[in-house]
């Protein structure tokens, strides 16, 4: 798997139907590498720790090959990659054969695979549309979020190479269709 495209973000207030909403999912690609680190990527706004950043979260990648659909849903949008609010845009990354624990090697930096990513509103306040929250729980198109073994740098064109299989645990894709179901989101 290749990354395509490392994105960072500033933290960013917007009015959302009369209400000041703070958010950091307005990431955009950077040229420069960009260091992966314990509980975030460098230089990258979290604005809700409770739901992004720590230790299990530390990195979010999504697959580049997800874009073609949801380009179809909204082709009046102006696409950029970092829209879903990743970190690491990768060509194909396939949550259906990631498992939970897979941990993968970029350069120096060492990845392991810890969940899906659930939507919240911020991703309808990115898209100008609240009813991408709903498609997104519909698909199983989550990303990947990442727990950093080995702190390190990360640019694009950088190759993500699988270094351990955990084929006995969930895959990311069958964790993230067990949440829509426990949140009636089917």
């Amino acid at each position: 798997m290749k990354i395509i495209s490392t994105n960072i973000g500033n933290k960013k207030e917007i009015n959302w139907k009369g209400k000041l909403v703070t958010t950091g999912i307005y990431k955009f690609s950077v040229k420069d590498p960009i260091f992966l680190d314990i509980e975030d990527v460098r230089d990258d706004s979290i604005c809700d720790r409770k739901y992004h950043g720590g230790i299990d979260q530390a990195v979010y990648g999504y697959s580049l090959k997800h874009y073609d659909y949801w380009k179809e849903l909204y082709p009046n949008l102006e696409w950029e990659l970092g829209m879903f609010g990743e970190n690491l845009t990768i060509d194909d990354l396939d949550e259906s054969k990631i498992h939970v624990g897979d941990t993968f090697k970029i350069g120096e930096v060492v990845l392991e695979a810890t969940k899906p990513r659930q939507p919240c509103m911020k991703l309808g306040v990115r898209f100008n549309n609240m009813k991408i929250v709903k498609q997104f729980w519909q698909q199983d198109y989550p990303g990947v979020y990442f727990k950093v073994l080995q702190t390190g740098y990360v640019k694009a064109g950088d190759t993500l190479e699988q270094i351990k299989s955990y084929p006995k645990n969930k895959t990311i894709a069958e964790v993230y269709q067990s949440k829509r179901e426990e949140k009636g989101e089917n």
